[in-house]
């Protein structure tokens, strides 16, 4: 589901990371990764609703089951390794309702279109903390050694490309399918209180 480069860049960008988010688990190949390089202090949450009402989601044909994953995860997750939460749920529904610390590290490799993946974006990035990073999957179509999909590739695109970065935010690196933005260290994210 991702290559190896991008399995790297994945285990590099967690390795100290204290929350990390998953949005679209599918058979859990990240989320393997993600087990791989997150300590016993980090919090992984896997969230998947395991429907593609859209059609934007998965390739025809193609479809992964909530207990079949946990099982694939969980033979795969290592004795010290994180804290896994799942979320059997929309990502944007979980992101709405989040309570949880602020966040590492979030992964978009949910729903495709480009109106959920906006979603996404809208609805996670303010949970991630100063110096955290956001990194959207199959973001890359048509880019010189990438690849990807439409609908990510054209919220990147808006977002970071055609009018410059959102305020505080910047693409810190891009490797295969996979564009990471960062948003600056500084003062914290603003408090839930203050929403």
């Amino acid at each position: 589901m991702h290559t190896q480069g991008e399995s790297e860049l994945l285990r590099a960008l967690t390795r100290e990371a204290r929350c990390v988010v998953e949005i679209g688990v599918y058979e859990g190949s990240s989320a393997v990764v993600f087990c791989e390089a997150l300590g016993p202090q980090a919090e992984l949450h896997l969230i998947d609703p395991f429907v593609d009402e859209g059609g934007w989601a998965l390739r025809p044909g193609w479809r992964a089951t909530p207990a079949a994953t946990r099982l694939a995860v969980w033979r795969r997750a290592r004795r010290g390794g994180p804290q896994i939460r799942w979320h059997i749920a929309r990502s944007q529904d979980v992101g709405r309702a989040w309570s949880g610390p602020l966040v590492d590290f979030v992964f978009i490799d949910g729903d495709h279109s480009p109106e959920a993946c906006r979603e996404d974006w809208d609805v996670w990035h303010p949970h991630v903390k100063a110096g955290g990073v956001v990194a959207f999957h199959d973001a890359r179509l048509d880019l010189p050694g990438g690849t990807g999909g439409p609908g990510p590739t054209a919220v990147v695109n808006d977002l970071f490309r055609t009018k410059g970065p959102p305020a505080g935010w910047q693409i810190r690196s891009e490797v295969d399918t996979t564009v990471v933005v960062q948003r600056a260290a500084g003062p914290p994210a603003e408090s839930r209180s203050a929403r």
